[in-house]
């Protein structure tokens, strides 16, 4: 067995990279550890070493034949990750040391729970995690960081001597509601009539929407889309990361895992918002809007959401990073992982006993978010 570093997924190849990550063959995948997705962020000029992302995948291979990929970038930053890691950095380089580089084990830019070590046998994703802190050693980089992996995989993790921390975001897991008014009428009376006031304001305005997959999906969209994220990129972040080739690009390459929900005024769109599902599940991901209408983005991001996934029967819609507004609209909290190797072993030591104690702060803190939940206490 070999373990060897990939300058980008598409020296791997899709049929390679894609049996690594979907080893059973399933119809509808986990949309963001696919070939097409990566290949979409790196071919479009989003996630390149110009930008801060160098690819620098880990691939395991047994005579010549590929069991295992690790996504690993290259990072000259710590942008665009959603762990926040600023701290460790400012703590190194005041001692006299370099952060920078670092290698990054995730979905650039994706907030999103998924396999990270993609491999069919766990003797492979064990080989891979101690590969990683090999390659951390041997290139000089300070750190590897693989973040939103699954619970079992960051478990395994902390038995190869990884840091393991927690963070959490809010979910919305589908009960076998048959619509909306079903899932409301879980709720306590005084979030049933907030969640209902809230999507009445956007229908007297004359708001409608579109759900669009598939070949419905058409450049003009897409055009009309990237003006949405790019209003809101610019305002978040400065620069928006992802190019609009990016999205033609997985347009083309995975239509069927892709929905766009686009709200409208008349015959014009005004807003949208990204979604992709696989997995029984629909990952919210980017939204933007160009007209102000109060409750647009609960409108679009989340109650649209929920629409989808029950018309569609799917078991859970994931809105992405951070926000307690979602609370009270019935997406509750759920622990998320990450793992840390930190070859510097005095930042090692400081940020393990850091660790310990957020980790107990995180549970506690979901335990107390999901006191104050929205649904009705015999729910």
């Amino acid at each position: 067995m070999t373990v060897r570093l990939a300058d980008g997924a598409c020296g791997i190849g899709a049929a390679a990279w894609n049996a690594c990550a979907n080893p059973h063959g399933l119809a509808s995948p986990h949309p963001f550890t696919r070939y097409e997705f990566f290949e979409a962020l790196e071919a479009s000029g989003s996630a390149t070493a110009r930008t801060g992302w160098q690819p620098a995948h880990l691939v395991l291979e047994s005579d010549g034949r590929i069991t295992g990929i690790l996504p690993t970038y290259l990072k000259s930053h710590s942008q665009g990750e959603y762990v926040f890691d600023h701290a460790w950095a400012d703590a190194l380089e005041r001692a006299g040391g370099d952060y920078y580089p670092k290698l990054q084990s995730s979905i650039p830019f994706t907030p999103v729970t998924g396999p990270r070590i993609l491999a069919a046998a766990e003797a492979d994703r064990d080989l891979l995690l101690l590969a990683g802190k090999a390659a951390t050693d041997q290139i000089g980089a300070s750190s590897l960081h693989i973040t939103f992996l699954r619970k079992a995989e960051w478990e395994a993790a902390g038995r190869h001597g990884y840091l393991l921390r927690t963070d959490r975001q809010f979910h919305w897991r589908n009960r076998g509601y048959r619509d909306f008014g079903e899932f409301l009428g879980e709720l306590s009376s005084a979030k049933r009539k907030t969640l209902r006031k809230e999507r009445d304001a956007v229908a007297k305005e004359g708001i409608r929407f579109d759900w669009l997959t598939g070949r419905e999906i058409t450049e003009a969209h897409w055009d009309r889309f990237f003006e949405f994220y790019t209003d809101t990129g610019s305002r978040k972040w400065g620069r928006p990361y992802l190019t609009r080739d990016f999205f033609s690009r997985i347009g083309a390459g995975m239509a069927d895992q892709i929905v766009l929900i686009l709200a409208k005024r008349g015959s014009i769109y005004i807003a949208g918002a990204l979604n992709l599902m696989g997995e029984n599940i629909l990952f919210g991901r980017n939204w933007g809007a160009l007209d102000y209408v109060p409750f647009l983005h609960f409108e679009t991001c989340y109650y649209q959401a929920i629409d989808f996934a029950i018309a569609r029967g799917l078991s859970k819609v994931e809105a992405g990073a951070q926000g307690e507004h979602k609370l009270l609209r019935g997406y509750m909290p759920e622990e998320t992982y990450s793992a840390h190797y930190i070859a510097h072993k005095g930042l090692r030591r400081a940020v393990d006993q850091f660790l310990t104690e957020e980790r107990e702060a995180v549970s506690e803190h979901i335990d107390e978010l999901a006191r104050h939940g929205p649904f009705r206490k015999e729910s």
